[in-house]
């Protein structure tokens, strides 16, 4: 199924900064309905509102919080799109003595979220003819890099949630898309010491926009993950690519 960006009724996660900010004004700006934007704190979003009236539709969110889950879904019921984008990082490596801390607070905020969402609007997009689902992955979610690990092992495994995602609502029809992104000029990319010279977020709503047309799966938004994926789409299309 594919979903005329008129019709697009979206609900995104951290949406008021970064890549989720950048999607938000991605998808009104190309003509969405409606946008719930799912943060910890409302006020942060008065920018949105005023740029965008009744378009955003502020929801509490946090991602250590399954009850914030909960009620989104008795508020956003009528989504055809979500977009699981917050999360957080921790800078350690493998054999540091915060290493097994850091990877905890990252699987607890990167990956079990991400399941609680699918868990909890699988059905809504169901009831509303399918939909998509969209989870910011990335490069570290295909390639372990220091001092990142504990990232890099939750977004592994965030990415291979994605993909049993992607099998497991093949039948109810809801397209899944996985960015799989490089370093991008984000608040949380600045504070890991990655932000500089980095493109831009808004490459992260183009990218997805076109997916949501052409039912790609992958989304590579910025030239490193696009230079990666010149070596990584063979191995993808021919073992990733297929649905069992």
């Amino acid at each position: 199924m594919t979903i005329e960006t008129n019709n697009i009724i979206a609900l995104i996660t951290g949406a008021n900064r970064g890549v989720g900010k950048a999607i938000t004004e991605g998808l009104l700006d190309a003509g969405a309905k409606k946008v719930y934007t799912a943060v910890r704190n409302l006020s942060s979003l008065e920018a949105l509102q005023e740029k965008y009236g009744d378009r955003i539709v502020p929801v509490e969110f946090d991602l250590s919080r399954k009850e914030t889950i909960d009620k989104a879904v008795d508020v956003a019921t009528d989504v055809n799109l979500v977009v699981s984008n917050a999360g957080v990082v921790h800078l350690s490596s493998p054999l540091d003595d915060n290493a097994l801390e850091g990877l905890k607070i990252q699987m607890e905020g990167n990956v079990y979220p991400l399941i609680n969402l699918a868990q909890a609007f699988g059905p809504i997009l169901k009831n509303n003819g399918g939909g998509a689902f969209v989870q910011m992955n990335s490069l570290a979610s295909i390639k372990n890099f220091l001092p990142f690990t504990g990232y890099s092992a939750s977004k592994a495994a965030a990415y291979s949630v994605t993909q049993g995602l992607r099998e497991a609502w093949t039948e109810q029809g809801t397209q899944v898309i996985s960015v799989i992104a490089g370093p991008l000029k984000t608040g949380m990319a600045d504070s890991a010491g990655m932000g500089d010279g980095a493109p831009p977020p808004s490459l992260v709503a183009d990218g997805v926009l076109a997916a949501l047309k052409s039912g790609d799966f992958f989304v590579y938004p910025d030239p490193m993950a696009q230079q990666v994926a010149e070596v990584y789409r063979p191995y993808a299309q021919n073992v990733l690519e297929i649905v069992q």
